[in-house]
């Protein structure tokens, strides 16, 4: 989705309160993935739901904004026999998931027993969790930042998506601190 067209979205929400908390989750999402400590981001849906599309859009945003670290390795509950590098890498990943990793899952359905006993491994070894989901109450006191999508239904799913990987490449504003050594230390202004 372009710049326009996410414009253009953010206008026709605006007064819902989507756009507020998308950009407040994708927040955290940048914050996390560019800690001291970072060591990377791991992206991966349900078995019956792959979030390559977002995989995707978070790349283009991590060229559009210079932050490399938004690049997601997307983990796949099936990987097919040939896959490419990029589109190769299993579940088995979400388990070496240690300190300074970062996992994003994307769930617009309940995840699968499996599925949240690895997200809970890689959380008690160190991993911060994100969960962009349906409002699945498994995943309340498993995830440390959360974005519910009520009743997900496949293309609202989709914008909020759009909303939080166009979101992460905005540059966060200054703050007061940086401002006040910027003026402390620019050269001075010569008046007549």
């Amino acid at each position: 989705m372009d710049a326009v067209r996410v414009s253009a979205l953010r206008q026709s929400l605006a007064g819902t309160g989507w756009p507020e908390r998308a950009g407040a989750f994708a927040s955290a999402l940048r914050g996390s993935v560019t800690r001291r400590s970072a060591t990377g981001l791991l992206l991966v849906g349900t078995p019956r739901y792959e979030p390559w599309h977002l995989a995707a859009h978070l790349s283009d945003e991590a060229a559009y904004s210079g932050v490399p670290e938004l690049v997601p390795t997307l983990l796949r509950h099936t990987v097919p026999p040939g896959a490419p590098s990029h589109l190769a890498c299993g579940l088995p990943r979400l388990e070496e998931a240690r300190n300074g990793a970062t996992v994003l899952l994307v769930a617009p359905a309940p995840a699968d027993a499996p599925l949240l006993e690895r997200l809970d491994g890689a959380r008690r070894a160190g991993a911060v969790l994100l969960a962009l989901d349906d409002g699945d109450p498994e995943l309340t006191a498993l995830a440390h930042e959360r974005l519910t999508v009520p009743e997900a239904e496949p293309e609202p799913f989709e914008l909020v998506q759009h909303l939080v990987s166009s979101a992460t490449s905005t540059v966060p504003p200054r703050s007061r601190l940086a401002r006040l050594v910027e003026r402390l230390t620019a050269s001075p202004v010569v008046r007549w």
